[in-house]
């Protein structure tokens, strides 16, 4: 393939960084080794049918109109194909699952068959993601992938009833798509058996471990039996994925697209600098002027979802909110409803930023800038500017986040463009009733005009200090004491007795 080096193991100190050197490791990488061949243009594109896949495969591929295969389809589906351990690296979005699920399949395919014993049908590769949403998606695309194929396939996430999951295991499959805690709670209850397990898929692996999945993927790998196929996938490599990577890989072949940490390149930034109060306000004046009928909205906290979504909801934008607070139905509602257009604005924390595949996603804004690392901003905008389609990433930054865009500037190595201030004025909210804000019940007297004095009670004079009345000096005695309330109560009175009185005895 021109265009691309090989690097043998005896090169790997000369082009490789610190952390991809693992014991006999092959990097294969078409970032900034290699200038484009000066004969280009008669360079032939690259299909699918030269990377090696079977007559199935390609009939589905070109059903789904996929027309040539992506950089990394193109360097991670012979590697697999051979049997080979993989860690890949690119952006968001470039297809990366077709890199894995597309060689695993023709792998599998000697074994498919129609029988309908569950024995026929062991668990042989298993796909583990981080996020309910990645999973279901990866689901959907191996299903796809395989529907010339005798091979079944599940998905096992939490959040929803696991009898079903535990009908569809029982049943048989060769391919298994899970998030690990729910995967833990199969393998807990024995309805899961991994012991056959020839292939071990990690999709997002930067993901699961901030997640701190670790301790859960560590008890997974007890479970699968020790010579496997290892395929690990990130869109970043921070040290606990390297550490990762040394214990799990085998003489890998390592796979780099793009720079690391880098965003696609048909993704276009815009910062605005605004005080924290006036993020909403601006937000709502950016989706009106630019008449944005589909956004993502990213924050931090899951309180913060719901009342964002709720203010642009009484700004007359359809807005609702996705985090996992919310139960799976309603997530994959309100998931659904944004990408049929029917809500505008879709407001999520991070559990978003990864696999959420939306076609032709046109805006993506950090209301607020992540706060864990700089690398979740890649993954946030990553959500827009797919499948070569351009979007958009508007950044709002208060001052207290002007540190954390100085580090997101500093990973990718430049700085994000300014907006100018926008001039708009702050919209009152109308309260969903449409009656408009109560008056006040009192009436505030105008402007420039003393309060009216009260008129004072006869014989006081309320303009002047409290005096004490002197005695009174008509007569020179002491002035009666004022009348008893009643006679003494003797104290047999309090006991519940009483004296008998002259008449009653």
């Amino acid at each position: 393939m021109q265009g691309k080096r090989i690097i043998r193991p005896r090169d790997r100190q000369r082009f490789a960084p610190s952390f991809w050197r693992l014991p006999g490791a092959v990097t294969i990488s078409t970032h900034g080794l290699d200038a484009p061949p000066a004969n280009a243009a008669d360079t032939p594109k690259p299909s699918f049918a030269a990377l090696g896949l079977m007559p199935e495969l390609l009939r589905v591929v070109a059903e789904q109109g996929y027309l040539e295969p992506t950089p990394i389809q193109v360097q991670a589906i012979p590697p697999v194909l051979q049997r080979h351990d993989l860690m890949g690296c690119a952006q968001t979005g470039t297809g990366k699952t077709a890199g894995f699920a597309l060689p695993i399949l023709q792998l599998l395919a000697p074994q498919a068959n129609t029988s309908p014993s569950p024995a026929r049908h062991p668990v042989r590769a298993l796909i583990l993601t981080p996020t309910r949403e990645l999973a279901a998606q990866v689901q959907d695309s191996v299903r796809g992938y395989s529907k010339h194929l005798a091979l079944r396939s599940a998905v096992v996430y939490g959040g929803i009833d696991i009898g079903p999951q535990k009908k569809a295991l029982h049943a048989g499959v060769e391919i298994l798509v899970a998030t690990p805690g729910r995967l833990l709670d199969h393998l807990h209850q024995k309805t899961l058996n991994l012991a056959r397990v020839e292939i071990l898929v990690l999709d997002e692996a930067d993901r699961m471990l901030d997640m701190g999945f670790l301790p859960d993927i560590k008890r997974i790998l007890a479970a699968l039996p020790s010579r496997r196929q290892n395929l690990l996938f990130s869109a970043t490599f921070p040290e606990e994925v390297r550490r990762l990577a040394k214990e799990l890989l085998h003489a890998p072949i390592m796979v780099e697209v793009a720079r690391r940490n880098a965003p696609a390149d048909l993704v276009s930034h815009e910062v605005h600098l605004t005080p924290a109060l006036r993020k909403r306000a601006l937000l709502a004046h950016l989706i009106r002027s630019r008449n944005m009928r589909q956004v993502l909205i990213f924050v931090r906290m899951k309180r913060d979802a719901n009342r964002l979504a709720r203010q642009l909801q009484q700004d007359g934008i359809a807005a609702t909110a996705i985090h996992s607070d919310r139960t799976q139905q309603e997530r994959t509602l309100a998931l659904d409803e944004f990408k049929q257009g029917k809500v505008t604005a879709l407001v999520a924390t991070d559990i978003a930023a990864r696999g959420l595949d939306i076609e032709e996603l046109p805006f993506v804004v950090n209301y607020e800038l992540p706060y864990t690392s700089p690398e979740d901003y890649v993954h946030r905008i990553g959500r827009t500017g797919r499948a070569g389609v351009s979007g958009d990433a508007i950044s709002l930054v208060s001052p207290d986040e002007m540190k954390m865009l100085e580090d997101i500037e500093h990973m990718l190595k430049r700085k994000l463009p300014r907006a100018p201030a926008a001039s708009f004025e702050e919209e009152r909210r109308v309260p969903a009733s449409g009656k408009g804000p109560r008056r006040p019940h009192r009436k505030e007297p105008p402007r420039g005009h003393a309060p009216a004095a009260k008129p004072a009670l006869p014989g006081f004079d309320f303009s002047k200090p409290y005096e004490p009345a002197a005695p009174s000096s008509t007569t020179g005695r002491e002035p009666a004491p004022g009348p008893r309330r009643g006679p003494a109560r003797p104290t047999a009175a309090l006991l519940g007795r009483r004296p008998k009185r002259d008449s009653e005895k």
